[in-house]
């Protein structure tokens, strides 16, 4: 019955996959702007939120627009051929949406369906959250400081990890003895933020620190247990690192394949220094760009049928581990593949991809940091193969 809910919600929902093509041009024309600016201009955040791309995986009634991870995915892919930076933040904030929607408070639904609103978020228990009590008002005191704050400075609402402690600072463990970590809920003015996202690629995230201090959040903003209570519908019941996961691997795949398309607009016109052939007719372009193309394809290939068959799985109920396995094993792997077309296009672009105007050298530098993320990281060989080979491992971030 819950599947055939849910399938009725995304039949309803427009294409965001072809909405999102529909704005590569303009989001490759504002890309310097962005890189400058190191964050997003606000009017294509806002355009993007209206759009529908700030949360794309909730469900109506949480503020979004209910799509599947395998229609999520296309969206991202899609927006980062454009640029991966909107791309970027767009899965930020799906993802922070959701953790969000997690709570199922009156307050925290109110908020998410505000209309344009943008929310953003780091999962990371980088806070310590005290119980307290404000006019009246039960909820927690909260000090604590996140790095990579994707989006946060266009965001009206962004959400933190923290870990509960006592009056002492001392953490509070739960019955199975492990901390109890939190997500406290921060209207944009609790937030301060130190500059510090002076990087070499994704500069137009934002991607910057941002701390609280003594910031009061009450109860009813704050979802308990990182989002393990809420399975009345299939998203939720969807590993939340596989959707973290899936968007990192989106915009590195849709980086890739505009990466590969401004090549081809070049490969035509430009004749290497010495040479009377165009690029398009070098034997070595012939080959680079085939196991190119492989590249993307083959990665894709897993990508999408880990989430389909992850997808199909939650639909039904618990996705199983060799499920979660799978996915976490996919996007990884599609990032890596990603990785390898974009240099071997770097390469054959030669001298003209070095230069700031070349979109190329952007698209290089923004897959390179998308493959420092630890959800795409060197452990997820190592955890995923411990699985294949039935050796113990740590499946709580699978």
């Amino acid at each position: 019955m819950a599947a055939d809910s849910n399938h009725a919600q995304i039949s309803g929902q427009e294409n965001l996959a072809e909405k999102a093509r529909g704005l590569q041009t303009v989001l490759g024309e504002r890309a310097d702007e962005a890189e400058v600016g190191r964050k997003l201009p606000q009017d294509l955040a806002d355009e993007l939120s209206r759009s529908g791309f700030y949360a794309m995986c909730n469900p109506l009634v949480d503020g979004g627009a209910a799509v599947s991870p395998v229609d999520y995915a296309a969206a991202i892919e899609a927006l980062a051929q454009g640029d991966a930076a909107p791309a970027w933040c767009s899965f930020i904030a799906t993802t922070a949406a959701l953790g969000m929607a997690f709570s199922e408070s009156e307050s925290v639904r109110q908020l998410l369906n505000a209309p344009g609103v943008i929310t953003a978020g780091v999962f990371a228990p980088m806070g310590r959250a005290v119980e307290a009590e404000q006019d009246g008002v039960r909820g927690y005191r909260v000090n604590g400081r996140w790095a990579w704050g994707s989006g946060s400075q266009n965001a009206d609402w962004v959400s933190g990890g923290c870990f509960l402690a006592n009056k002492d600072g001392e953490l509070v463990m739960s019955d199975k003895g492990g901390p109890i970590q939190l997500a406290p809920i921060f209207a944009a003015d609790q937030l301060h933020f130190i500059d510090t996202w002076h990087v070499t690629g994704l500069k137009g995230t934002g991607s910057t620190d941002f701390e609280v201090r003594d910031a009061f959040v009450p109860a009813d903003r704050v979802t308990r247990g990182f989002g393990r209570t809420r399975q009345d519908e299939a998203i939720f019941r969807f590993p939340a690192f596989g959707l973290l996961a899936i968007g990192i691997a989106s915009v590195a795949l849709g980086a890739a394949r505009g990466a590969l398309e401004d090549f081809y607009d070049l490969a035509g016109a430009k004749k290497p220094s010495g040479s009377r052939k165009t690029l398009a007719e070098k034997a070595l372009t012939h080959r680079d760009v085939a196991l190119a193309e492989a590249d993307i394809r083959q990665g894709r290939a897993f990508f999408y049928e880990a989430i389909e068959a992850a997808w199909a799985a939650a639909l039904e109920g618990p996705v199983s581990i060799d499920t979660r396995r799978d996915l976490r094993l996919a996007t990884t792997s599609a990032v890596q593949s990603a990785k390898r077309a974009v240099d071997r296009i770097y390469e054959l672009a030669g001298g003209t991809a070095v230069y700031s105007q070349s979109p190329i050298q952007r698209r290089f530098r923004d897959v390179h940091v998308a493959t420092q993320h630890i959800m795409v990281g060197a452990s997820t060989w190592e955890t995923t193969g411990r699985l294949f080979l039935g050796q113990p491992a740590d499946t709580a971030m699978l």
